[in-house]
């Protein structure tokens, strides 16, 4: 069974900077694609890695966010940086078989995490 783990949200100022960490367990495959979504009326993607190396973004985030992957540690990163009040939101990762991504978002992804909630004041 798959098991994600998020941390690193929190309150911060507009321009600030949060690093989200999503440790993952029990993922076996050797292809993957792995991510960072957004939760409300629906999942939006924000960042993207599969196991090609081919990495997207959401426009709303590219040149601010940086999506990694250790494999070592089996863990997901997003650093987000010059953050803006409009990135607010619960942040949850995903990951599953490599099925393919555009702008940030892994297609087929059914094992998530619980999320982490990004507050960005003005």
């Amino acid at each position: 069974q798959v098991h994600l783990v998020e941390s690193g949200g929190g309150s911060v100022q507009s321009g600030g900077s949060l690093r989200l960490s999503c440790q993952i367990s029990g993922y076996t495959r050797s292809d993957y694609c792995m991510g960072w979504f957004r939760s409300g009326a629906y999942r939006e993607g924000v960042a993207a890695i599969d196991s090609g190396g081919k990495i997207t973004y959401a426009e709303r985030v590219r040149g601010r966010f940086t999506v990694s992957y250790d494999e070592a540690k089996s863990t997901l990163y997003l650093q987000m940086s010059d953050l803006k009040p409009a990135d607010t939101g619960m942040y949850e990762c995903g990951a599953d078989a490599n099925l393919g991504q555009t702008d940030g978002y892994c297609y087929g992804v059914e094992n998530w995490g619980q999320g982490t909630q990004v507050t960005v004041s003005s």
